[in-house]
């Protein structure tokens, strides 16, 4: 109703009360490509779907390595994120840098949502148009927070953000309470994966599927291509057996019809046939009745 008239100033409220380039900004994290994240004692996993903008293009990078110990996934502008995941890489050199220590993962996310919410009150630049899911392992322990273009974060145990992740979060809301307590990595990157899969419209592959992981012990790396080939193949070899299974049903099903088919053919010659009997032995009547009139 009033969208059109204060929409054109980040630091005008509507009559409703309502900040509307605000809002656009976290459209634009719904829109985006769909990103998970998840965590257990030791150690913590975001996934994501990569775009590509043609047939002729690469994918889009979606994982970004913030220091040894931190990553992102993001959904929303590419643009806003690199610009982001930039002054998070600045902010960790200086802290380590005055402290000599590596700087913990909630006092970055904080620093980041601060940064965020500056934009919602000033005019002189529009909200970042992107939300991210931010993983860590610090003296702490593991850590997925995400953060909003409103200044806004959470913790979560796991977590699912971008576009159709209410497929992922479904799956994650049944299974999370399994994952505290989960030491294999491999495993932990499945039910990343598996989670994905709902939320793609697409089959996942090794080149359209990128994964970041750090551990207590284990360093921040990014997961894809080759590496990530024969985790994504176990993930989706449940769906290509029952592929290979519904195209078997199919295959009866048409033989099945065939065979019908056959059969009602066969059956409308035999009453054709019998049709044709019946109609010859009516005129052998006829014509025998009429010769017997004659005489």
């Amino acid at each position: 109703m009033f969208r059109n008239q204060y929409d054109t100033d980040v630091t005008t409220f509507s009559p409703a009360g309502r900040l509307h380039q605000v809002e656009y900004a976290m459209e634009a994290v719904k829109q985006g490509s769909c990103s998970v994240g998840l965590k257990s004692r030791t150690w913590a996993v975001v996934a994501s779907l990569k775009r590509s903008s043609s047939e002729l293009a690469s994918y889009q990078q979606k994982i970004f390595r913030i220091d040894s110990h931190i990553g992102i996934a993001i959904s929303g502008l590419i643009s806003d994120a690199r610009v982001l995941a930039q002054w998070m890489r600045n902010e960790s050199l200086n802290h380590k840098y005055v402290f000599n220590s590596n700087i913990q993962t909630e006092r970055l996310v904080i620093k980041l949502s601060d940064k965020s919410q500056v934009y919602t009150q000033k005019a002189e630049k529009r909200p970042y148009g992107v939300g991210l899911l931010v993983i860590g392992a610090d003296k702490t322990g593991t850590h997925l927070f995400q953060t909003e273009p409103s200044g806004v974060y959470t913790e979560f145990y796991a977590q699912a953000i971008g576009a159709r992740s209410q497929s992922a979060r479904t799956y994650l809301e049944k299974v999370y309470t399994t994952f505290e307590e989960i030491d294999d990595e491999e495993r932990l990157i499945k039910e990343a994966l598996t989670a994905l899969k709902g939320a793609s419209t697409k089959k996942l592959t090794s080149r359209n599927v990128s994964v970041g992981i750090v551990g207590v012990n284990s360093p921040f790396r990014i997961i894809e291509g080759d590496e990530i080939r024969p985790l994504v193949a176990a993930v989706t070899q449940a769906d290509d057996e029952d592929e290979e299974e519904g195209k078997g049903d199919n295959i009866d099903a048409e033989l099945a019809n065939v065979s019908l088919a056959d059969e009602e053919e066969e059956q409308r010659r035999k009453d054709e046939e019998e049709e044709r009997q019946a109609a010859r032995r009516n005129q052998l009547y006829v014509e025998d009745r009429d010769q017997m009139t004659d005489q």
